[in-house]
């Protein structure tokens, strides 16, 4: 059986402000980011993953937050420095970083370059000083244009940049002019996706007007339709990419790839060689995480996936993917048998929200609005 790819997953979790739309495990940073502490928990706590992944290669390193650019270039260099000496990774790994704009220094970023570092995803959301403002941002439209910029003088020739639609009061054609600025600078791939109210943040405790159901939907269908004359593929739900420029990490995911995950509040999903999947997580708060990493306990909580489980986080991910799934990648990947989800797949094709492509299940044009539907029917 194909080995199943491993990724590496690194959360630093501190910002400088929290947005009032995340709910992600981010902090807002001290006056003084125990970089140095941290980068040795972090080391700490993969020495102590090291039994379970022995032998396996790290095919993709994938470094967020929270605002992982808040790290000096030093504390970022001896990271990488110790995943080298830890782990196997294959030549020519993709290495990515989260960075915001407002983090951007030339110099600091041309180090980042050379420690390793050779993609980033940078944070814009908006290029529009107002809608940043609503969306409790720290950087400006100037700073978010010029971030591209400074990344390409760097050396980075791979890049994302992250971009929101449907903000408070925003029109359509406010939210194309946006699309229309990150294209124009030319990034290898474009994260574009919809604010949702999520709960535990402060947009959920007090909500801003968004758009209507009618003008998200034109948002969405024209935002599309320029990303694809502009030559961005759309491969996923929020994701679109120049040929041959998919962010490997995430598409490790979306595959249902194994990843390990460290620091404060990191996930993970591993096969060990009984044959069982796993899942991990380590502890959320910075302050416990660095007590218990530096003694090589991080983990907070461990499952061991059942069937039921399986089939549903494997067709969670891969049905938000353009590309589907064949039959041997759900038996590789989850370890059971097809069979145990045939009839619901077959169901679905019944009803036009799946067909078979190239030996593939992939949604129709229909389903790929009802890709929630289709989750779920495996719950």
């Amino acid at each position: 059986m194909k080995p199943i790819p491993l990724s590496l997953y690194i959360h630093i979790p501190w910002c400088i402000r929290k947005c009032p739309y995340c709910d992600f495990n981010s902090h807002e940073a001290p006056q003084d980011v125990p970089e140095e502490i941290y980068v040795q928990a972090l080391l700490k706590d993969l020495e102590s993953e090291l039994p379970n992944i022995w032998g396996r290669p790290i095919v993709s390193i994938f470094i967020g937050g929270g605002t992982p650019s808040l790290f000096s270039a030093k504390a970022i260099d001896t990271l990488l420095s110790g995943l080298r000496t830890l782990l196997a990774l294959l030549p020519n790994i993709e290495i990515t970083m989260e960075a915001n704009p407002s983090t951007f220094e030339q110099e600091r970023f041309r180090d980042y370059h050379s420690s390793g570092i050779n993609r980033l995803s940078i944070g814009i959301q908006s290029f529009s000083n107002n809608k940043l403002l609503s969306l409790g941002r720290v950087h400006n439209g100037k700073e978010a244009l010029h971030a591209a910029e400074i990344a390409r003088n760097a050396g980075f020739e791979n890049y994302n940049l992250d971009l929101m639609f449907g903000l408070p009061n925003q029109s359509i054609n406010e939210s194309l002019y946006d699309l229309q600025q990150a294209i124009d600078n030319k990034p290898t791939h474009i994260s574009w996706y919809q604010l949702t109210i999520e709960e535990n943040t402060l947009f959920h405790y007090s909500p801003p007007i968004l758009p209507n159901d009618d003008v998200l939907w034109n948002m969405s269908q024209q935002g599309i339709e320029l990303l694809e004359s502009n030559g961005y593929l759309q491969y996923e739900v929020s994701a679109y990419s120049q040929k041959n420029k998919q962010c490997q990490h995430n598409l490790n995911y979306w595959q249902f790839g194994d990843y390990l995950g460290i620091g404060a509040g990191a996930h993970g999903k591993l096969t060990i060689p009984s044959g069982e999947i796993r899942r991990h997580s380590k502890y959320k708060h910075p302050k416990k995480y660095m007590e218990t990493a530096l003694k090589g306990e991080a983990r907070s909580s461990e499952q061991i996936l059942t069937e039921k489980d399986l089939c549903f986080e494997y067709i969670l991910n891969t049905m938000r993917l353009k590309q589907g799934f064949s039959k041997e990648l759900f038996e590789a990947r989850t370890r059971i048998s097809f069979e145990l989800i045939q009839d619901k797949i077959y169901k679905l094709t019944s009803e036009g929200l799946i067909e078979v492509s190239n030996g593939k299940y992939v949604t129709t044009k229909k389903g790929w609005f009802f890709i929630n539907d289709i989750v779920e029917r495996f719950l």
